[in-house]
């Protein structure tokens, strides 16, 4: 279990729909701290927050606010994009967003191992329903390949004391997806299910139905997943 009562926590992409609700929320739950990062750190009306720049792109970037949060017990992995990029044709916007949402996470992580071991610390990566679901395309893939990563860390993490949570969620009503046209999650909903995940030592916080739905799919055949795929 991970209490944020007196916790240290970073999250990245603070700026964005649910980053502030990350933010905000820690602090209710008693956070002493909160290192709130974006590329454009923005300022807070909060003595517990610090704003911190950081862009998960950028290695010598990630170093700088590693070294900065060294006291850090709790890191959330909230940072990502959405391009349009597709797996298939001219592959350019597909390695951009990678760049953001796999490879970015990752160097994020590795970065406060060391804190998170020295605090027995939680690592929390923010996913996706469509983590299990190709109908994103080019994001679904990103995000299905940190769910990979997610899974590779928790056993390589675990005998250093740190754990690793995953957050999946559906649609989320965030300025990322404010062109989407379909039902979505209060972001503050989302948060609190990902907070009250953690502080019951969920591994797996599944926020919403529809995620619960997807994975759930995942054991059927995959006609379930894409009945457009059923023979006649």
């Amino acid at each position: 279990m991970t209490s944020l009562d007196g916790a240290v926590v970073l999250v990245t992409g603070a700026n964005g729909g649910l980053g502030t609700h990350f933010v905000h929320q820690a602090l209710e739950r008693g956070a002493a701290k909160v290192y709130a990062t974006a590329r454009r750190p923005r300022d807070w009306d909060g003595a517990r927050i610090v704003p911190l720049s950081l862009d998960v792109t950028d290695a010598s970037s990630i170093d700088a606010a590693a070294a900065a949060a060294a006291d850090v017990t709790i890191v959330i992995n909230n940072a990502g994009g959405l391009n349009g990029a597709s797996v298939l044709g001219d592959l350019t916007e597909l390695r951009a967003l990678f760049e953001t949402n796999f490879w970015g996470p990752l160097a994020v992580a590795n970065a406060f191992v060391p804190a998170l071991r020295s605090s027995g610390g939680t690592l929390l990566n923010v996913l996706s329903a469509l983590s299990w679901h190709g109908m994103g395309d080019g994001y679904s893939a990103t995000k299905a390949a940190l769910w990979s990563a997610t899974n590779t860390q928790r056993l390589m993490l675990a005998d250093k004391g740190i754990d690793v949570v995953s957050l999946h969620l559906g649609y989320t009503d965030t300025p990322m997806v404010a062109s989407v046209d379909a039902p979505k999650n209060d972001p503050a909903d989302i948060v609190r299910a990902a907070y009250d995940g953690l502080e019951t030592g969920d591994r797996e916080i599944l926020a919403d139905e529809l995620s619960k739905q997807v994975k759930a799919g995942l054991a059927a055949p995959i006609e379930t997943l894409y009945p457009q795929l059923a023979r006649s």
